[in-house]
């Protein structure tokens, strides 16, 4: 009993360092050679300054290789994993680079676009976050009702994440606070905690002196597999009270944004 203890926690910390790794190696060649020119990549943050979008890409990958090889996840989580979290940093990635002039935040703005048959970048990463969450959830679990509530959980997760991406170091800081418990718990859900975990402290330090920032690629990614590990944790009634609150908590969007800069 011990020695299984002691693998499990080892598989854990692997998968931390593993991610930390993939992500550091990542964010140096996205530095050294960003794909398009250093501009396409380049914000004026919200103090005005200079930062690439470096961390987004490289926290989007190193998190989808380590969920997508970490020893002691079956095949089925390490597919959904590597959609979900792939799909998410892709969708973000998107609206990063065709988004960044559009003034327009929220569901509500997005989906009012749509009834006038404009589709915005928004509207892209919504829509196809949420239908990779559903996929995802679909091959985390066996029953209708179950898939439906992984899917809001790994969207919702994902797009909580983005709302704290608001200053330097919210969401990073978030993601390694929200995912702590995970890693305790062990199982499936300590390795997909870890992976973010292990992904967001990578890129914590270079956020916090802004140097780079999540943008919507790292934000919705890390979120997608802490949203991961919440269902691969949970039953029904455990997933039904996380989508609740998912779903809260995108209602009360605007203003947990607002709370998240102020602190």
């Amino acid at each position: 009993m011990v020695a299984a203890t002691g693998g499990a926690v080892l598989k854990r910390i692997s998968a931390v360092l593993t991610a930390a790794g993939a992500t550091r190696a990542a964010y140096g060649a996205l530095r050294r050679r960003p794909p398009g020119g250093a501009d396409l990549w380049d914000r004026t943050n919200y103090a005005g300054r200079s930062v690439q979008l470096h961390a987004g890409l490289a926290t989007a990958a190193g998190t989808a290789l380590t969920a997508a090889t970490a020893p002691g996840l079956s095949a089925r989580t390490r597919g959904a994993a590597a959609l979900a979290v792939l799909a998410a940093g892709g969708c973000g990635a998107y609206d990063d680079l065709c988004g960044a002039g559009d003034p327009r935040r929220g569901f509500r703005a997005h989906l009012s676009a749509l009834r006038r048959r404009e589709v915005t970048s928004g509207a892209v990463k919504l829509f196809g976050i949420g239908a990779a969450g559903l996929a995802a959830g679909a091959l985390l679990k066996p029953r209708p009702a179950d898939k439906l509530l992984a899917g809001v959980v790994i969207a919702g997760s994902a797009h909580l994440v983005n709302l704290l991406d608001v200053r330097p170091g919210r969401a990073t800081g978030a993601v390694l606070a929200l995912g702590a418990p995970g890693l305790l718990r062990g199982g499936e859900a300590g390795l997909l905690s870890g992976a973010a975990l292990g992904a967001a402290g990578a890129v914590l330090a270079d956020d916090l002196a802004e140097r780079t920032m999540l943008g919507d690629a790292g934000a919705h990614a890390l979120g997608a597999a802490l949203g991961l590990a919440v269902v691969a944790g949970n039953g029904r009634t455990g997933l039904a009270v996380h989508a609740a609150g998912l779903v809260a908590a995108a209602a009360a969007g605007d203003r947990i944004s607002r709370a998240a800069a102020t602190i």
